[in-house]
């Protein structure tokens, strides 16, 4: 049964580009170090979020690993030196995780 874990954030529209510019930072962290699981990152269109929101989600085998992910990421100096730059840009961001359903 697979997991994705999910980080939405919500920026001031007026900080759009510094904001994505932080952002992509993040992404390149990512993919620079092997620990890290590989993500992918949305910006609605259209939907209840509003347009100057992003999420980030990444998707795991278990829920142990999607926990171990947050708890790691959690306590990565590297990733908490670029959430302190993003910070001041954010209006609101929260943590998710859901269950991925499998009828077949």
């Amino acid at each position: 049964m697979a997991f994705r874990l999910r980080f939405v954030q919500r920026y001031r529209p007026a900080s759009r580009e510094k904001f994505m510019e932080i952002e992509a930072k993040f992404a390149a962290m990512e993919r620079r170090r092997g620990e890290y699981p590989e993500g992918r990152r949305l910006e609605p269109y259209t939907g209840r979020d509003a347009t100057n929101t992003i999420v980030c989600e990444f998707e795991f085998e278990t829920l142990a690993e999607a926990e171990g992910a947050l708890a790691m990421i959690s306590a990565d100096s590297e990733h908490d030196a670029l959430l302190s730059e993003q910070l001041p840009y954010m209006e609101d961001s929260y943590t998710e995780i859901y269950q991925v359903l499998d009828f077949e």
